[in-house]
């Protein structure tokens, strides 16, 4: 009898303990589309049970005790939602709409990895530089985009002329040839048109910035080395959108940017135009101008045909003009030719024309086909010499994707070619002609929960330099619901041209034409290992997120610029150059207050040699208070550490400061932006000009030239 009521007991126990398991399904989607959210975090706070949204939306949870817990759930993007609920409960099946969030002006869809997949999940590590941001960015430099990139980790902005300030994008302590910058996909400048791009980006009229660091070429082909920049243009609504801005500088500059952009069911458009006057500016007063004098002009109208909602085409233009003058101030603001005295001068036109048409066939496929014909003139003058080109460049891909819960699949193929044509003003000839097809196909595979892969080959043809296999092989891994990580690696080339760093700083003036039947391309193989943790402290109130990032690539067949009598030759580097470092990103945010503190290391050698005007340590920290809509206000530092000039003596390290403070009243925003106000600049620490007036020769550049710059104006968004 006793054994029996020890039985029925036992029995009771186990069955009331199965029972007080609950499991619970919860589908998450957004609140102002009612779309599903693939990759949302949904778990029980203060427990180990969680669980991210599938292909459908969809997050189970299983084995939930009896008893209050609080449900939370969130998204890129979204705001958080907590949820109390009380197991067992009635309806384990529950839907959660989940609000855009008051910052984000529309749901942050990534385009450079041709995926649909969340960028919280996706192996490739990506950056994003956001509408909030830009608008920020545009605020402190309405001219162009090289603010932007210059205060992201891991990115130097280098200034590689002392005349026309023009600057290159060094990502990773890597030269600004092996970063390929795109719009909307497009490849923008390459090869001759390479010359002063950065600085004829205006950054109005996009909607936000994609920045991959490392080896990119399985899906974008030679140049994509170090990594790439993806500008994505803003698009037109069913809303019209009109955005004026007026910046005017203590530099006596002036910019006027202007966007229009409206749709309906089957026809849109957008408009932007741009225009930027600079006067030169003697800031250390030792007669040579530190700003150039400019005069340019942008005009950049895109069409689109909508012939059903799964299908678009988009036909853009664009088209610039700029003149840019510097040297002796006492000439270069007189606007005349001087008899005497050391002056130059780039006049430059760029035209392009770019098509495209997306076709979404179904929910788990789609087409896209794309074609871009551009030419780019330029000509560089100096009192003795005049180099003067042109380059025609086309650019065609078509590219068929497959979507499925577990796997994605991009296959495509590619057509570039570039012509370049030298007006003969000397008796070199430097013209070429390149051809480069190919294939590729990748691929991002869920191989559990917590893991997926993304592959991918290229084979590229070229008729000057043969064929390039390009493996690329990317894993991201969950660890928990706060941290995981991606790594991955693949390699890489560069199609050689004189259009370097080294030969800009020359004027290309006796820099020799590449032969390429005794000439090798630049290749290289990279490794990227990133980890992210988010999470909250002080109850809450604070929330944190942490990203690690180690690199390392190893460039083969480098470039060198050697002198030889009054000649300068490229010669393929016999030994390799190593790119190896670490990038550290760690974020608060309480309230309306965010801190950025950032830090980077890149040790890049030649021959155990650190690379010239490549410092090793980048240290910087933004506090930003925001108030959505009416406030934005920003303090933020700056720490460059020491570098080699070319000559190998040692410069000194560095800070810059800035502040920024905007007020937005309806549709009217008023802005103004102290730029370096401690007034650090390059002519603080060594002449920047040696030799006659004549007959200058200019130091190399490590720091800034300009000094303090105020700027202000108003930005008007109807």
């Amino acid at each position: 009898m006793v054994k029996n009521v020890i039985t029925i007991l036992f029995i009771g126990l186990l069955s009331h303990t199965a029972f007080s398991q609950n499991s619970l399904k919860v589908t998450v989607v957004s609140a102002e589309d009612k779309e599903v959210l693939m990759g949302a975090s949904v778990y029980l706070k203060g427990t180990q049970l969680g669980n991210t949204t599938n292909y459908d939306g969809i997050a189970t949870l299983a084995s939930i005790p009896n008893g209050k817990q609080t449900l939370v759930v969130s998204f890129v993007g979204f705001e958080t939602q907590q949820i109390k609920l009380n197991f067992p409960i009635k309806d384990n099946n529950i839907s959660i709409a989940l609000h855009e969030h008051e910052g984000t002006l529309e749901t942050v869809v990534i385009s450079s990895t041709r995926s649909k997949r969340s960028i919280a999940q996706i192996p490739t590590r990506i950056e994003v530089i956001g509408a909030e941001e830009l608008g920020e960015k545009a605020a402190m430099n309405s001219a162009n985009i090289a603010m932007l990139l210059r205060e992201s980790t891991g990115i130097q902005m280098q200034q590689t002329s002392a005349n026309s300030a023009n600057q290159s994008i060094r990502i990773q302590g890597l030269d600004g040839r092996f970063t390929q910058l795109l719009k909307d996909g497009f490849p923008l400048f390459g090869g001759f048109s390479s010359g002063l791009s950065i600085m004829q980006i205006p950054p109005l009229d996009l909607q936000q910035v994609e920045i991959i660091k490392g080896s990119s070429s399985t899906l974008y082909g030679g140049g994509a080395i170090a990594g790439l920049v993806n500008l994505i243009s803003k698009k037109p609504g069913f809303e019209s959108e009109t955005t004026f801005m007026l910046d005017l500088t203590s530099r006596k500059g002036a910019t006027v940017n202007a966007y229009y952009s409206k749709r309906n069911d089957r026809f849109g458009m957008s408009l932007f135009g741009s225009t930027n006057l600079q006067q030169a500016s003697d800031v250390n007063n030792d007669t040579f101008s530190d700003l150039p004098k400019v005069r340019s002009i942008s005009f950049n109208p895109s069409f689109y045909y909508y012939p059903s909602e799964a299908k678009t085409l988009r036909v853009t233009f664009n088209i610039s003009d700029e003149r840019r003058v510097g040297g002796d101030i006492r000439y270069v603001n007189q606007n005349t030719t001087p008899q005497q005295g050391f002056f130059e001068e780039n006049k430059s036109s760029r035209y392009a024309m770019k098509s495209s048409y997306d076709n979404e066939i179904s929910e788990s496929s789609s087409f896209h086909i794309k074609n871009s014909l551009s030419y780019f003139n330029r000509d560089l003058l100096l009192p003795t010499y005049q180099f003067l080109g042109s380059q025609f460049a086309s650019f065609t891909e078509a590219t068929y994707n497959r979507y499925s819960e577990k796997s994605d699949w991009v296959f495509g193929a590619n057509i570039i070619t570039e012509d370049f044509t030298e007006t003969p003003t000397t008796a070199l000839d430097r013209s070429y002609q390149q051809f480069t097809s190919g294939a590729f196909a990748q691929n991002n595979l869920t191989v559990s929960e917590n893991m997926s892969l993304e592959t991918g080959l290229r084979i590229d043809y070229n008729n000057n330099y043969g064929t390039f296999l390009l493996p690329r092989v990317s894993l991201f891994y969950k660890f928990t619901n706060a941290l995981t990580s991606r790594i991955g690696g693949g390699l890489g080339y560069k199609i050689p041209t004189i259009f370097t760093e080294d030969s800009e700083l020359r004027a290309y003036q006796q820099v020799l034409p590449i032969n390429p039947t005794n000439f090798k391309a630049e290749t290289s193989a990279g490794l990227n290992l990133d980890l992210n943790y988010k999470t909250t402290i002080l109850e809450d109130a604070v929330s944190v997120s942490f990203n690690q990032l180690f690199f390392y690539t190893q460039l083969n067949n480098s470039l060198v610029l050697t002198q030889q009598g009054q000649d300068y030759k490229f010669l393929n580097a016999t030994n390799p150059l190593d790119s190896y470092g670490f990038e550290t990103n760690l974020k608060f945010k309480y309230k309306d207050f965010i801190l950025f503190t950032n830090y980077a290391f890149n040790n890049v050698k030649v021959l155990q040699q650190q690379k010239a005007l490549t410092p090793k340590h980048n240290f910087g920290g933004v506090l930003m208070y925001e108030v959505h809509d009416k406030w934005r206000i920003g303090y933020e530092a700056y720490y460059k550490s020491s570098q080699f000039r070319t000559d190998l003596t040692e410069t000194p390290s560095y800070w810059t400061m800035g502040f920024m403070a905007m007020r937005t009243f309806g549709k009217i925003s008023v802005y103004a932006n102290f730029e370096n106000f401690t007034d650090n600049k390059q002519s603080n620490y060594q002449s920047m000009i040696t030799g006659s007036a004549n007959n200058p020769v200019f130091s190399d550049i490590w720091a800034p030239t300009d000094g303090f710059v105020f700027n202000g104006g108003i930005l008007i968004k109807l």
